[in-house]
């Protein structure tokens, strides 16, 4: 469940959430920044996003969604991770490699950073970007 914000920027997302949670966001933040520094940071449908892609499902519905996203949920944080291998979404294919996180299609959630290895979270996040960049941000069933 998304936390409410009324924030409008990055800033103003980050210092409306409470600590400990603001300082592991900030890590997280800055570590998906350094992890793909040619996706551009914004912030987008509550959270934060990294790098816009645009999308179009075979119904015709059509937009643009954030490569990576980062949000602060009401009990754990969440790295959504868009990008598939064609058969099915990259953070769900990694769901071993998290055993102390929850995983969904796209989507890792954790309680704090140390319930994940940063390392495999940045080898996820860096394989999410490329398929999404070679157009495979959805899985095909």
């Amino acid at each position: 469940m998304f936390k409410p914000s009324k924030a409008k920027t990055i800033d103003e997302y980050i210092a409306s959430i409470e600590e400990p949670r603001k300082s592991e966001i900030k890590k997280l933040d800055s570590f998906i920044r350094k992890t793909v520094p040619g996706l551009k940071p914004y912030f987008a449908f509550n959270m934060l996003g990294y790098g816009p892609f645009h999308y179009k499902y075979a119904s015709g519905q059509e937009g643009d969604w954030p490569i990576i996203s980062l949000a602060s949920q009401k009990n754990y944080i969440s790295v959504y991770v868009c990008g598939a291998d064609g058969k099915q979404y990259i953070a769900e294919k990694h769901k071993k490699d998290f055993p102390k996180a929850s995983i969904g299609k796209s989507c890792i959630r954790f309680k704090k950073i140390e319930d994940i290895d940063l390392d495999t979270l940045a080898k996820v996040i860096k394989e999410g970007k490329k398929a999404t960049e070679k157009g495979m941000a959805f899985a095909q069933k």
